[in-house]
């Protein structure tokens, strides 16, 4: 499954230019929010048959371990003291206190006793990181000064609306500090300017390298690409069954629409794309495994399918768009709308937003042209709301066909909810999509070097994490 680290390694980043501030911290929450066991649920069907005893050990590691191996002594490797010292680099239980509650802030998150103590464990681990990479970076004489500390505070602080005193109050209150928000920043600008010096030099991309791409963007045209997004969970053979009824509980959770996909990818996703909400980006079924490319090519926009049996566990896969490569997609055309409301007074029930909506359909049927929508809006009551920019695939997959379909001066159905009202979108003009363009050198380049630097970064933390002397208080 090396497809997950490549597409997580694009996405992570190492390179100058990043913004500190609102976006460093949803990374942090991305990566550190409840990394708690799926939801548990009668066995299924899949994987019926498939088990091993107990005490058999796939042998996929490549290391030495005995099949039948007796602990010694009681260990849960779960428990971690609140302190640490990192290469004489204390970390306290208030530094570790203060990072949850800066990433439950930052992610609108109200944390459970329990969401709360596996939070701590996992920014425990970063803070380590962390602590590691601005002692790396003084050793490339790297050392962020107190002023650019207080510029980058000051710039987080208006991103969230407020002033610098504000914003000091502001993480009193949810239990944090600007210590502790100014440490993350510290470690971020640090990191960044290490691997600008140390990293990014010594990063080459070669001229046939370029072209060899560039040809097979040209050779690919016109094939499809599909936005994906997955949540994977790994499965052994004596495990099988009830990790596929768990993805099974975790679909239907997600089919009830009460939280979005990104939330159950970063709650139970098991792979390395979970930090980014399992989000796999723009993928040709030719680099996915052949079951997820079939389910991929049988899905529509918007569609959620599995679980899905795959090597080493099962996947739920969110197609969230498609397009043909470097070829004009109908749904980056730009449209002129003008959207039609009307509001329900309170209390309204379902058979009285039926007859409502009902009328309105019917207004709307009778429009000629977009000249005539605040006369018809005026005499049902409707408001009326004009945007020249939209684009179709910034559409609810439901409007975009709808909206594909229509021409100039129609009008879509009615759509909406008793609490809601009903609305409706007339089309006044349509801008269509330019045809693609394949990327020039230097974007391509740009690329290279940028996934060259963030797989060298992540070499890099792993040995220091190697070399560390780490000791938990």
């Amino acid at each position: 499954m090396g497809y997950r680290h490549l597409k997580h390694n694009v996405r992570l980043a190492a390179r100058g230019g990043r913004v500190i501030g609102s976006v460093v911290l949803a990374a942090l929450a991305a990566s550190a929010i409840a990394q708690g066991a799926p939801p548990q649920g009668a066995a299924g069907q899949a994987g019926a048959g498939r088990t091993v005893q107990d005490q058999s050990v796939p042998d996929n590691t490549g290391l030495d371990i005995p099949t039948n191996l007796q602990i010694f002594g009681k260990v849960d490797p779960n428990v971690r003291k609140p302190t640490a010292i990192v290469n004489d680099t204390v970390i306290t239980g208030t530094d570790v206190d203060q990072r949850v509650s800066l990433v439950a802030m930052a992610n609108e998150a109200k944390l459970s006793p329990e969401d709360r103590e596996r939070l701590k464990l996992q920014v425990l681990r970063q803070l380590i990181d962390e602590t590691l990479q601005i002692q790396e970076a003084k050793t490339a004489d790297i050392t962020i000064t107190p002023a650019e500390l207080t510029q980058s505070y000051d710039a987080v602080s208006k991103r969230f609306n407020r002033t610098p005193v504000a914003m000091r109050a502001y993480l009193r209150e949810s239990g944090s500090s600007e210590r502790s928000l100014k440490r993350q920043i510290e470690g971020e600008l640090a990191w960044q300017r290490y691997l600008r010096r140390r990293v990014e030099p010594f990063v080459n991309v070669g001229d046939e390298e370029v072209k060899s791409i560039i040809d097979r963007l040209q050779a690919a045209k016109g094939t499809d690409e599909f936005n994906l997004k997955e949540i994977y969970l790994a499965a052994t053979p004596a495990n099988s069954q009830q990790v596929y009824a768990n993805a099974k509980q975790i679909l239907q959770e997600i089919q009830k629409g009460a939280q979005p996909f990104e939330y159950y990818a970063r709650q139970f996703s098991e792979a390395s794309t979970r930090a980014v909400g399992g989000d796999l980006g723009w993928i040709r079924t030719a680099t996915l495994p052949a079951q997820l490319a079939e389910a991929a090519t049988s899905m529509q926009v918007g569609q959620v399918a599995g679980p899905i049996e795959v090597s080493g566990g099962y996947s739920i896969l969110y197609l969230t768009d498609k397009r043909q490569v470097l070829t004009a997609d109908p749904r980056d055309a730009k449209l002129s709308l003008k959207q039609l409301t009307l509001r329900f007074p309170p209390n309204t029930n379902q058979a009285q937003a039926s007859a409502r909506a009902q009328a309105f359909a019917k207004a709307t049927q009778e429009l000629r042209g977009c000249g005539t929508v605040e006369k018809v809006a005026a005499g049902i009551g409707a408001d009326v709301v004009d945007n020249d920019t939209v684009r179709i695939r910034d559409l609810p997959p439901q409007l975009q066909e709808v909206m594909l379909k229509l021409q100039v001066g129609e009008s879509s159905p009615p759509f909406g909810s008793a609490e809601q009202g009903v609305r409706a979108l007339v089309l006044c003009g349509r801008d269509e999509a330019s045809g693609g363009s394949v990327p020039n050198s230097e974007q391509i380049q740009g690329q290279l070097e940028q996934q060259r630097v963030n797989l060298r970064a992540q070499q890099k933390l792993r040995d220091l994490r190697r070399d560390a002397v780490v000791e938990y208080r």
